[in-house]
C-alpha cells in the first residue's frame, strides 16, 4: 500500500459524535463517579505546594517546630488520601474503559455479521482485524481518556491558575506568556501527526493481513518451498513499519519536547524574577517555592489540553477506518413483523423471474430465471464455475435479494421470513467445511447451541463420525485445531453432515461439497445424504454430472438462465400447487 494513499475521511462531526455517545451514555454515572474521584484526588495533590509554603514561611523560617510537625502530618495525610483515591479510581476507570471498549467492538462486530460476502471479498482479513483491535481501542481511548482528561485538566488548570495569581500576580503574567506559543506550535504539528498516524495504521494492517493469510496456509507454503520467500516478505513489511514508526516517534517527540522546553524556559524566568522579588522583600521564600511547584502542576493540565487537539487528529484516523466499516450497508434486512413458516412446512421452493447482479452496473449473473423444486425431492444444479450456481444458494439463504423476481419457500416470499430462521431451515454443506478451534462435540453443536450432549452424539453416530472418533484418545473432546487442520477432509465432511442433522433443515444444500474428494467417497456421501435426509428437499450443486446420477431433477445454469436438463420418469406426478405454470416441464 503506497504512502500516498488517503484514508476515507469522516470528520468527527455530529453524526459520529452521536455514534460515539451511544457507547458512553449508558455509563454516564460511572463516568461521573470516575471524574468525581479524579477531581477529589487532584484537590489533595494541589494542596501539597500550599502546605509546603506554610511549612517554609510559618514553620522553618519562623523557627516553630510544632508547626513543622503539624504541617508534615497534614501533608502526609493528604498524600495517603490522594494515593487511596487514585488507587480506587484506577480500578473504576479500568472497569469503565473496558466496558466501553467491549461494547464498541461488539457493536462493530455485530454490524460486520450483517454484511454480504461481497464485502469480505474486497476487504482483507488482516485489515479487518487491525480495525477491530487497534483502531477501536484508539477510539475508546479518545472517548474516555479525552473526556476525563479534558474536564479534569480544565478544573485543575483553573484552580492552579487561581493559586498562582493569589501567590503573585506579576509572576503569573510572566509565567503564562509562552502559553500561546505552545498552542501555535501544536497546531502546526497537527497535519504531520495525522499523516504519520494513518501510515502507521496502514502498515499495521498490512502486517496483520500477512499473518492472517500465511499462517493458515503453512502446509502449502512448505509444499512449494516458499518459506524463505515469505520470511523475506515479512522482513520487508517490518522494515516499512519501522520506518513509519520512527517517523511518527520523531514527530511525537518534537510535539512533546518543544512545549516542555518552553515550560522549562518559563520556570527559569520565574526563578530569576521571583528571586529578585524575594531578595527585595516583595515575596516570601515559601511563596516562591510554592509558585514554582504550582507552575509545574500547571504544566500537566496545559499539555493535556493542548495534547487533546493532537489526540483528536490521531483518533480521527481510527474513526475514519472504523466508520468505513459501520457505514457499509447490509445487502438484506429483516422485516419488523416476520412471517413464521408453518409447522407442517415441506420445503418446496419456487424461483420466479429472478434477476441478479453484484452491484449497480455489473453484468447480470441471473436474468429472469425460473426454477421449481418440489418438496422432498433430490435436485441437481449443474454448470461450469462462475455461471451463478453459488449465487442461487446465496439467494436461497438471503445473503442477497434479487433485483427482480422473487423466491418462495412453501409459498412464502423469503423477504418476509425471519432471517435467522430461514438460514437455519435452509442448511448449506459447502466444499470447505468451516470448523473452529475447539473440540469435535463443540463444532457439531455450533449450529444448534441448545442441543445437549446426547443429541449431539446421536447426530454424530448417524453421520458415522464415531467411526473415526473412536480412534482418538480423547474421543469427542479431541481438539480439531485452527480451521480443523487436525482432521482429514472426509472427517470434516462427516462433522458437517452431523451438524446439518442437528439443525434438522427443511432444505439441505450441498454446494460443491464433494468436488475435492474421490468418486468412491463422493458416492458414499451422496448415499449417506439420501439415507439421513430421505424426506427433505436436497439440492446438489456441482460441476460434475456423475454426482447427479440419482437426482430426480437436474437443472443447468447457462447465460444467466436456469434450464431444465432432465427429469426422472414419474417426476411429473409431483403435486404442484401451480401445475398450469409448470405443465409439461417434466414430461
Amino acid at each position: 500500500m503506497g504512502d500516498d494513499r488517503q484514508a476515507p475521511r469522516f470528520p468527527i462531526g455530529p453524526s459520529t459524535l452521536r455514534w460515539l455517545g451511544g457507547f458512553v451514555r449508558p455509563h454516564r454515572w460511572r463516568v461521573a463517579g470516575v471524574l468525581g474521584l479524579s477531581l477529589l484526588s487532584t484537590a489533595f495533590v494541589l494542596a501539597q505546594p500550599y502546605l509546603t509554603k506554610l511549612l517554609i514561611d510559618r514553620g522553618l523560617l519562623a523557627r516553630r517546630m510544632d508547626m513543622v510537625v503539624m504541617l508534615c502530618g497534614v501533608m502526609l495525610g493528604a498524600a495517603v488520601v490522594a494515593a487511596a483515591l487514585s488507587g480506587v479510581n484506577s480500578l473504576r476507570y479500568t472497569d469503565l474503559s473496558a466496558r466501553i471498549l467491549f461494547a464498541m467492538r461488539e457493536a462493530v462486530y455485530r454490524h460486520l455479521m450483517t454484511l454480504p460476502p461481497t464485502f469480505y471479498a474486497r476487504m482483507r482479513g488482516g485489515d479487518l482485524m487491525a480495525r477491530l483491535d487497534g483502531d477501536v481501542s484508539e477510539i475508546q481511548r479518545f472517548c474516555v481518556d479525552s473526556v476525563l482528561a479534558g474536564v479534569n485538566g480544565v478544573a485543575a488548570l483553573m484552580v492552579t491558575v487561581g493559586l498562582l495569581v493569589s501567590l503573585s500576580g506579576r509572576l503569573s503574567l510572566l509565567a503564562l506568556v509562552l502559553l500561546p506559543a505552545e498552542a501555535l506550535f501544536l497546531r502546526a504539528m497537527r497535519p504531520r501527526v495525522e499523516r504519520h498516524t494513518r501510515r502507521l495504521r496502514e502498515r499495521a494492517s498490512e502486517l496483520a493481513n500477512f499473518f492472517f493469510e500465511t499462517l493458515p496456509a503453512v502446509k502449502f507454503v512448505q509444499s512449494v518451498g516458499a518459506e524463505e520467500f515469505e520470511a523475506g516478505r515479512l522482513h520487508a513489511l517490518n522494515e516499512s513499519y519501522l520506518r513509519d514508526l520512527l517517523k511518527l516517534q520523531t514527530v511525537s517527540f518534537f510535539t512533546g519536547a518543544v512545549p516542555g522546553l518552553l515550560t522549562s524556559v518559563s520556570g527559569a524566568v520565574v526563578f530569576v524574577a521571583g528571586g529578585y522579588l524575594v531578595i527585595g522583600g516583595q515575596l516570601t521564600l515559601g511563596s516562591l517555592v510554592a509558585f514554582y511547584a504550582y507552575l509545574g502542576r500547571a504544566t500537566g493540565p496545559v499539555q493535556t489540553l493542548l495534547g487533546l487537539y493532537v489526540a483528536v487528529q490521531r483518533a480521527q484516523v481510527s474513526v475514519a477506518r472504523v466508520r468505513e466499516l459501520t457505514r457499509a450497508e447490509p445487502a438484506v434486512s429483516g422485516v419488523a413483523n416476520p412471517v413464521q413458516l408453518p409447522r407442517d412446512a415441506k420445503g418446496e421452493i419456487r424461483i420466479e423471474g429472478v434477476s441478479f447482479a453484484y452491484g449497480d452496473g455489473a453484468p447480470r449473473v441471473l436474468s429472469s430465471a425460473d426454477m421449481f423444486i418440489p418438496a422432498g425431492c433430490k435436485l441437481g444444479v449443474i454448470g461450469p464455475s462462475g455461471v451463478g450456481k453459488s449465487t442461487v444458494i446465496d439467494l436461497l439463504q438471503r445473503h442477497f435479494d434479487p433485483v427482480a423476481g422473487r423466491i418462495l419457500l412453501d409459498g412464502i416470499d423469503l423477504r418476509v421470513l425471519n432471517l435467522t430462521e430461514l438460514r437455519r431451515r435452509v442448511t448449506v454443506v459447502a466444499q470447505d467445511t468451516v470448523l473452529f478451534s475447539g473440540d469435535i462435540i463443540e463444532n457439531i453443536r455450533y449450529a444448534a447451541p441448545a442441543a445437549d450432549d446426547a443429541a449431539v452424539r446421536r447426530a454424530a453416530e448417524r453421520a458415522r463420525v464415531d467411526e473415526f472418533v473412536r480412534s482418538f484418545p480423547r474421543g469427542y473432546r479431541t481438539e480439531v485445531g485452527a480451521r480443523g487442520i487436525a482432521l482429514s477432509g472426509g472427517q470434516r465432511q462427516r462433522i458437517a453432515i452431523a451438524r446439518a442433522l442437528l439443525q434438522d433443515p427443511l432444505v439441505l444444500v450441498l454446494d460443491e461439497a464433494t468436488s475435492a474428494i474421490d468418486l468412491e467417497t463422493e458416492a458414499w456421501i451422496s448415499d449417506e445424504i439420501d439415507r439421513l435426509f430421505p424426506h427433505r428437499t436436497r439440492i446438489v450443486v456441482t460441476h460434475r454430472p456423475q454426482t447427479l446420477e440419482n437426482a430426480e431433477i437436474v437443472y443447468r445454469i447457462a447465460d444467466g438462465r436456469i434450464v431444465l436438463e432432465r427429469a426422472a420418469r414419474g417426476a411429473a406426478a409431483w403435486s404442484f400447487s401451480r401445475r398450469s405454470e409448470w405443465k409439461g416441464r417434466f414430461e
